[in-house]
């Protein structure tokens, strides 16, 4: 079976129902997703999977062929990304282990939402934390989206075309007669 992880093709002799978990931790040697709850409950085994955050704990392997996933290792690698730095700024961690799922999680969320409010932060990190950090998990978010980009602007529906590449939209309310100054 062919595996893309993290960028790497990977070739495994693997039932095609054992667990991406199981995969990554016992035969990459990827410890970084872990093991909570083994039902997709708690988050802890958080990867992303096609670029959506999923529990690796109920993925089995055979519906990853194909399909690139994406592990903490290489998401924190550098501590580059935005939510990892914005987790060491705002000292997320407490005992620690359930903040690689956190981090692919909250991750996951900003490529979807660069601007959530409390509220879409709440209803995405279905993660559990033992700990408790939630305030701060809310926190590093709203941190890290503070220093994403500004999400391009979408573009027209296919047929339309946008008014503004063909300067028809006028800047000051009124409308345009074509013409120059007034």
């Amino acid at each position: 079976m062919k595996l893309n992880i993290n960028g790497q093709e990977h070739e495994l002799d693997i039932a095609p129902d054992t667990p991406l978990l199981w995969v990554l931790r016992d035969r990459l040697g990827l410890k970084g997703t872990r093991f909570g709850c083994g039902v997709g409950q708690c988050g802890a085994c958080t990867v992303h999977f096609s670029g959506q955050a999923t529990r690796s704990c109920v993925l089995p392997v055979v519906a990853c062929q194909g399909v690139p996933v994406r592990t903490i290792e290489d998401l924190a690698k550098g501590h580059e990304h935005p939510v990892v730095q914005a987790w060491i700024d705002h000292a997320v961690p407490q005992c620690g282990y359930c903040q690689s799922g956190q981090i692919m999680t909250a991750a996951s969320l900003l490529e979807q939402n660069r601007r959530p409010t409390d509220a879409d932060i709440d209803a995405f990190m279905t993660n559990l934390c033992r700990c408790g950090t939630y305030d701060r998990v809310r926190d590093a978010i709203k941190d890290a989206a503070s220093k994403l980009p500004e999400p391009p602007p979408p573009e027209p529906p296919e047929g339309e075309e946008d008014p503004e590449a063909e300067g028809e939209v006028p800047t000051d309310g009124e409308e345009s007669d074509g013409g120059g100054e007034r």
